[in-house]
């Protein structure tokens, strides 16, 4: 995964141009009202001086750069590197050459607000992960040992410490809930606008926000390495880590200017001697020649559109570490998913309970009494989800002994019973070994209940899959994308599930470091595969593929190891987020097809003298502009 995606897509940042400081801005607006000046004047040297004024103001950061940093560039890497602002910068100079000075002035003012443009178009996609800093917390209520608070930074909070949290605040740091009962804005963190509840022994996330109730927590985490951190840090990344045309488009710029360059004089030279135009005019539609073919919308086909879908994404709580991912998520043919936490709900919970036939209504309820009392005094995870089930019933005093192979042993009314296995019974009826043998190849965990002689009934016990997981499986089902269960279940059990899903592929009994194994075997297969999984145990199935995607609820864990990170349990999110990338693809598709054919059309009308300098800068900034917003539509996003 990493060798691919770090080798081909991460790009140096050579060409750092600025989109805008503010003496830039003044000086641009300063050109732009000259230039408005000079065209309500007559002809003449002061209209001539007013418009040559403009072209200077307004493009002095063109010019600047232009020269500048293919001087740099061409010094640093031992070869001629021209940008694209050299080409602007020298039709300009030569359409003053020729004495269009109002042309010239235009020129460099269509260009440079287009330059500013991109620049805001940048700033507003990437607006929703910058934001991310912003709600980084800065100062926590520490409590001493005298229980006296004192407000200090976040920075100097140790694991250990104690603080107060008030209605309203933001939670400092990472930690565990000591005392208290509140609801938590996790919004930030998970993206889920629901507030959480929260009470003794709950996690709580720095940069999250306390609901109306007050806390006091536990300090789990140095400051630098809280979820929020991870999650800054992580998307820090975005801008360097860019997709594979993005990539392709930052190589070939310098050698398409030059190219550019190169063909400008030949040009020139078959307008005079091919095709019998004057100097001047063969001059002229050299001029109009480079600005047609600088390649000023190519070169913003992909970043903003990209940046868009990435801070739409960032707002569902769905974080990439660079626009690799996510382009390469449009070409993904397999996924193979972790199966507990990820499918299914990670929770066991009671699914059907069964009692025998003999058994009447008025024994049912006092039975369910019994089965309660019992298992409150187990801390197993069978015991919990037979307690959550029967949430209503209050477990009485009850002397129980747990004995190891056998189950749950208590008398009650003078009657041994128990609660085991169903291999721990010698005496099953019919009807209760029939209803065993179904629930089983369900994948279900049974648990019998009886007397020391008898089953009188049995509990259905299962990890459920989520209500969200058999939509995202059918999702990728018809889009064609190969599907994988992963699992370290029995493979009966494993089976069961993957029934319920309608899962293509389902691999049991996997211990976690086989899991990457599988991932190899798989990409033979299929040539793009991601992984989905909880970060933890499957972290090196999430390195192996292609694109790791980590379901987290926030884990710092999920977000080291994984190229996404879906920071709510939700695979509805994963698919969602697939669809986007097919729509991102699709979008920059558009934008090389609309800047390619802007640059034939000039090209083509220049040569035939059906086209003039102020249209050609009209067309060619119009066709960088309606590239520019047709990637900000991703800022919307798309449909569910």
């Amino acid at each position: 995964m990493n060798e691919l995606h770090q080798d081909d897509y991460e790009q140096p940042q050579d060409h750092d141009h600025s989109h805008g400081g503010k003496a830039e801005i003044v000086l641009f607006f300063a050109g732009l009202v000259t230039f408005l000046i000079a065209s309500f004047l007559n002809t003449g040297s002061i209209k001539t001086t007013l418009y040559i004024t403009s072209l200077a103001l307004s493009g002095y950061h063109i010019i600047f750069e232009g020269f500048l940093d293919t001087f740099q560039q061409t010094m640093k890497r031992k070869k001629f590197i021209p940008n694209i602002h050299i080409l602007m910068t020298l039709a300009a100079i030569g359409a003053v050459i020729i004495g269009e000075y109002m042309e010239a002035a235009l020129l460099i003012l269509i260009f440079g607000g287009a330059h500013f443009l991109e620049g805001y178009a940048e700033a507003k996609s990437n607006k929703e992960i910058t934001n991310l800093i912003k709600i980084n917390p800065t100062t926590a209520r520490r409590l001493g040992v005298n229980g006296k608070i004192e407000i200090v930074d976040v920075s100097v909070l140790r694991v250990g410490d104690k603080l107060s949290i008030l209605n309203g605040d933001q939670i400092p740091t990472d930690g565990i809930v000591l005392s208290g009962n509140s609801s938590v804005d996790q919004s930030s963190i998970t993206g889920e606008s629901i507030p959480v509840e929260k009470s003794t022994g709950d996690m709580l996330y720095g940069s999250t926000i306390n609901g109306s109730g007050t806390l006091v927590m536990e300090v789990t985490k140095d400051s630098s390495e809280t979820v929020i951190s991870k999650i800054i840090e992580m998307v820090s990344q975005t801008q360097q880590n860019i997709s594979k045309t993005a990539a392709l488009i930052k190589k070939i710029e310098p050698v398409y200017v030059t190219i550019v360059l190169l063909l400008t004089p030949l040009f020139y030279l078959i307008g005079l001697y091919v095709f019998d135009w004057t100097a001047y005019d063969s001059f002229y539609r050299t001029m109009v020649f480079l600005i047609a073919t600088s390649p000023c919308a190519l070169a913003v086909t992909d970043i903003p559109a990209t940046l868009s879908a990435i801070s739409n994404l960032a707002k569902r709580g769905v974080l990439f570490k660079g626009g690799s991912y996510l382009s390469n998520l449009s070409d993904v043919t397999a996924v193979a998913f972790d199966k507990t936490g990820t499918l299914t709900t990670g929770k066991p919970v009671v699914t059907e309970v069964y009692f025998g036939d003999e058994v009447t209504e008025e024994q049912q309820i006092e039975f369910e009494n019994i089965i309660v009392s019992m298992e409150s005094k187990s801390n197993h995870p069978l015991a919990r989800a037979i307690i959550k089930h029967y949430k209503d019933i209050r477990p009485t005093e009850i002397e129980v002994e747990n004995i190891i192979g056998v189950g749950l042993i208590a008398m009650s009314g003078q009657i041994i019973y128990k609660i085991g296995k169903p291999n721990s019974y010698n005496v099953i009826p019919t009807d209760i070994k029939k209803q065993t043998e179904v629930l089983e190849h369900e994948g279900k965990t049974v648990v019998y209940f009886g007397t020391d002689e008898k089953v009188l009934a049995l509990l259905a016990i299962q990890d459920v899959p989520k209500d969200t997981s058999k939509a995202a499986i059918q999702y990728f089902k018809d889009e064609h994308i190969h599907t994988v269960m992963l699992t370290g279940d029995a493979k009966r059990t494993g089976k069961a599930i993957g029934r319920q899903l309608n899962i293509d592929e389902v691999r049991g009994n996997i211990m976690p470091d086989e899991k990457a194994e599988i991932i190899s075997e798989l990409k033979e297969t299929y040539p793009v595969m991601a992984m989905v999984g909880d970060g933890v145990n499957d972290a090196p199935a999430l390195v192996t593929a292609d694109i790791g995607i980590a379901m987290g609820e926030g884990t710092d864990i999920a977000i080291d190891v994984a190229d996404v990170v879906l920071m709510k349990n939700d695979l509805s999110k994963f698919a969602y987020t697939h669809k986007l990338a097919k729509k991102l693809r699709k979008v920059v598709w558009q934008n090389i097809f609309i800047a390619l054919a802007v640059v034939l059309m000039l090209v083509v009308l220049n040569t035939i003298g059906q086209m003039n300098i102020t249209f050609a800068v009209i067309f060619h900034e119009g066709s960088t502009l309606a590239v520019i917003f047709n990637g900000l539509r991703l800022l919307k996003g798309v449909k569910d």
